[in-house]
């Protein structure tokens, strides 16, 4: 049959992450582990932020906006993932699919930037303290918040553009768990050079500068904490830019790995593996680290347990 006489893809199928049934049960109760995890956790970060005044700070007015686009991040994913471990067909409609790479990539390229501004603020605070309540002033702080989501908008709005722009017919079996650009563009039935140009080009803009920006933040941070007398300040230091550098590696790490480099013609198991990492593990692993390894979030939730039990018993 000719490439004109074929009819557009109205639906997907996804492969999804394994065909056997075990492998299917027993990743279906992982998931749900992993994302019920990831929403108490961010929901937790968020209501204690909000309700904790010493929470008030700019550190934790980034944290709040990076728990509530982790939160939508795996929401966008997980869920779909999860019932297409239950059953035997994996479909999505064609406009499904587009509406899920649209808030993907919306919440994605926001959360690459806030780190990125997040980092700034470390550095702000560990280089120039006496200076810092001066540079993160609250209009700075809205500020960056408002261009880290204008950056994610923009990102998601070309690289759905260009994907979508391509026609798709006759072919619609995607080898991957969600809708994503690079696992997509196999199907299409055109040239993908151009979208394939488009979206690395994002990925330099999303990826690789906010990561350029990251290192040198936390160049300046080690160099100045190495110059500390005090043992006690270079520990605290380490410690509270130790937990943003895990989560920078795992996310920036596998994402710069599926948008930066050539799209093959099929997509490896391999390649679904590390999409786990930024669409799963990180959003889960974002509040336990912040939390766990941070006295002011303990603090808060030990508050917030004391007010509750001290209500009750009235």
């Amino acid at each position: 049959m000719g490439e004109e006489n074929q009819t557009f893809v109205t639906e997907f199928i996804f492969l999804g992450l394994s065909q056997d049934l075990q492998t299917q049960i027993l990743l279906f109760v992982l998931f749900l582990i992993v994302y019920l995890l990831t929403v108490l956790g961010n929901l937790l970060i968020i209501i204690l932020i909000h309700m904790d005044s010493r929470l008030h700070t700019p550190m934790y007015f980034f944290l709040r906006y990076l728990s509530f686009a982790d939160l939508c991040f795996s929401t966008s994913i997980v869920p779909q993932m999860l019932v297409h471990l239950l059953v035997k067909k994996k479909t999505i409609s064609f406009w499904g699919c587009m509406t899920q790479i649209i808030v993907f990539l919306l919440v994605g390229c926001t959360e690459c930037a806030l780190l990125a501004v997040m980092s700034y603020d470390r550095y702000v605070a560990v280089c120039k303290p006496l200076h810092y309540s001066t540079i993160m002033t609250q209009q700075v702080c809205l500020m960056l918040a408002i261009g880290s989501w204008a950056s994610g908008a923009l990102v998601s709005l070309v690289d759905t553009t260009f994907t979508f722009c391509l026609p798709y017919r006759g072919q619609n079996i995607i080898n991957h768990y969600f809708c994503e650009p690079p696992a997509l563009l196999k199907l299409a039935s055109a040239n993908t050079y151009s979208t394939e140009m488009a979206i690395f080009a994002m990925g330099v803009v999303i990826l690789l500068a906010p990561v350029s920006l990251i290192l040198v933040s936390y160049w300046n941070i080690i160099s100045t904490v190495i110059r500390m007398q005090s043992g006690e300040g270079r520990l605290k230091a380490f410690s509270t830019c130790g937990s943003h550098l895990i989560v920078v590696v795992l996310f920036y790490g596998s994402g710069i790995f599926t948008y930066m480099r050539p799209n093959s013609k099929t997509t490896k198991e391999r390649d679904k593996m590390i999409s786990v990492f930024y669409t799963v593990v990180t959003p889960m692993l974002n509040p336990i680290i912040y939390s766990l390894r941070n006295k002011d979030v303990k603090g808060a939730l030990k508050k917030l347990t004391k007010t509750k039990s001290s209500s009750q018993r009235q």
